[in-house]
């Protein structure tokens, strides 16, 4: 998932906390009083939308699975849980996974959650038309890439089969060792095809169905509001399936894109959790607020997209010449005051199941040498290439630093440019950049979800890229007769994104937040998911 980066108080320091955003930031922060246990958190910037089946992002991720439940769910350990599937069988080839659907399963209209709701909504999923980045997650499914690319027309065709109302049955096309923890993710999720519809929603995206008093979920939380660019406020849903185990009586996401603003908030009582710190603060949580601050180790990798269709990115001695010029050990030292991140000369980040072999390997010399075989000596005749990074203080200054390396290092000129979250997502979706800031979380712990994204005409390549040897070891890989096989697999895959570097790693991640010791339940997980169900509030 793409990533931006990033209790209560007496009235007097509310008041004088609003008059000072309201100078500094121009933003509007609401104190309105909630009943109950309301948790407030910030979410990173304006979410692009709250449809499952068109958004990309964490910020987008945290509040809809407060709103809507797939097949399985987070256990409070942070594990696989029942979720919408009461039970399930998986046959002993892999290939059929049948779930049986419990019989409370409400939407918040009172409707009741059907095998039926799961087949529309992984049809419109697939639709062409609706142009979803995150279709080809559903491509485990026989004929579910065939029908994503026109190739057939009959969704019938498809492995997604409702047996009867309760009984759904997914057929895919190869084993799929990691689909249990890849069905926690919303790509997976079903949507009130009803209301969908309603609105006009089956074939398109931003339609009115996600506004409040129109949307209709299925999880432990309803909307009640959207107020753009401030918060997104839910409360408790009656319907719900497993009603008694939701502790929180609200939850408010709050649009913060400003790091410092987002930390006075915290620091003031303003709000139960930080999304991240600004880098100037850490040192001090670090060593004073050891009771609000959490690093945490994050799967996943801050690095830069590169359009591979515009000069002089179309060649890759100079993609390959502008990544070795990163002295990421700075980056992390002196930037990113060492919160535990570590250099990224590799796309994946390393885990117990696979650690990368492959590097991009040179080194400043190596760089020099490369852009003077691409008829750029010391950058001389190189145009300019723009940065892009979505509006965050963190990422200006890597933007910065990196900048200053590229002009120092190699004689590469390069200009920064800012664009807020959906403008800067719209720019990576149409090609219309150079080189774009990018994070990257796992959808599911394994390295396939960092891996599948640069396939030809992915939805989320982005890149322009495209490798013929890249699709078929890529699609071969889930083909392999055990997991051994399927990781050397992986190791080509990382080896030919080194050489061809149509992304530059730039460090993998570790989380830096602040926490309220108030917020009881909050596990932590190297995806930085959990069931909010789960989640309590100290009194």
């Amino acid at each position: 998932m793409f990533t931006p980066l990033f209790r209560r108080a007496g009235l007097l320091a509310t008041a004088f906390l609003l008059i000072f955003i309201a100078g500094c930031s121009k933003k509007e922060v609401s104190t309105e009083t909630a009943n109950g246990k309301v948790l407030r958190i910030g979410n990173g910037a304006e979410p692009e939308d709250i449809d499952p089946q068109v958004v990309t992002g964490v910020g987008e991720n945290k509040i809809i699975t407060a709103l809507i439940e797939g097949l399985v769910t987070y256990s409070p350990d942070g594990g696989i849980a029942p979720g919408v599937a009461e039970t399930w069988e998986i046959s002993a080839d892999g290939l059929l996974y049948t779930f049986h659907l419990r019989d409370n399963a409400k939407w918040s209209n009172g409707d009741p959650v059907t095998a039926q709701d799961f087949v529309r909504s992984f049809q419109r999923m697939l639709t062409p038309s609706l142009g979803a980045e995150y279709a080809y997650k559903l491509f485990h499914l026989v004929n579910g890439e065939e029908f994503n690319t026109g190739k057939i027309t009959d969704f019938a065709q498809v492995g997604a089969k409702a047996l009867d109302a309760r009984t759904l049955q997914l057929t895919l096309k190869h084993r799929t060792p990691f689909l249990l923890e890849s069905l926690k993710h919303y790509a997976w999720f079903p949507v009130h095809i009803p209301t969908v519809e309603k609105f006009g929603g089956l074939t398109r995206k931003g339609s009115a169905w996600t506004r409040p008093g129109n949307y209709v979920g299925n999880g432990p939380f309803n909307l009640v509001s959207w107020k753009p660019n401030q918060k997104i406020t839910v409360t408790r849903s009656a319907t719900y399936w497993d009603h008694a185990t939701v502790k929180l009586d609200g939850i408010e996401f709050y649009a913060i894109d400003k790091d410092d603003t987002e930390e006075r908030l915290f620091r003031t009582g303003e709000l139960d959790y930080s999304y991240t710190l600004p880098l100037n603060k850490i040192e001090t949580y670090r060593r004073e607020h050891q009771d609000t601050y959490r690093q945490t180790p994050y799967y996943g990798v801050y690095f830069y997209r590169l359009n591979t269709t515009r000069k002089p990115l179309d060649d890759k001695r100079v993609r390959r010449a502008l990544a070795l010029a990163i002295d990421r050990e700075s980056l992390i030292k002196n930037i990113l005051r060492s919160g535990g991140q570590s250099p990224a000369l590799n796309f994946t980040p390393p885990s117990d199941k696979f650690t990368s072999n492959a590097r991009i390997a040179g080194d400043l010399d190596e760089a020099k040498r490369l852009l003077v075989e691409a008829g750029y000596p010391e950058g001389k005749n190189m145009p300019p290439v723009e940065i892009l990074f979505n509006t965050s203080e963190s990422h200006r200054v890597i933007a910065e630093a990196i900048q200053q390396m590229w002009k120092t290092r190699l004689g590469v000129n390069a200009l920064i440019v800012n664009q807020e979250w959906k403008v800067y997502l719209n720019s990576q979706q149409t090609l219309n950049y150079q080189v774009a800031r990018a994070g990257w979380i796992g959808d599911y712990d394994d390295p396939n979800t960092f891996l599948d994204m640069w396939v030809t005409g992915g939805g989320n390549n982005q890149t322009g890229w495209s490798n013929a040897e890249y699709d078929r070891l890529l699609h071969g890989a889930l083909a392999t007769p055990t997991e051994e096989a399927r990781m050397a697999v992986y190791q080509k895959l990382e080896a030919i994104l080194a050489d061809e570097v149509p992304v530059i790693p730039i460090y993998f991640y570790s989380r830096i937040y602040a926490i309220s010791p108030k917020v009881k339940n909050w596990i932590t997980t190297p995806l930085d998911n959990r069931a909010w169900k789960w989640v309590d509030l100290a009194d």
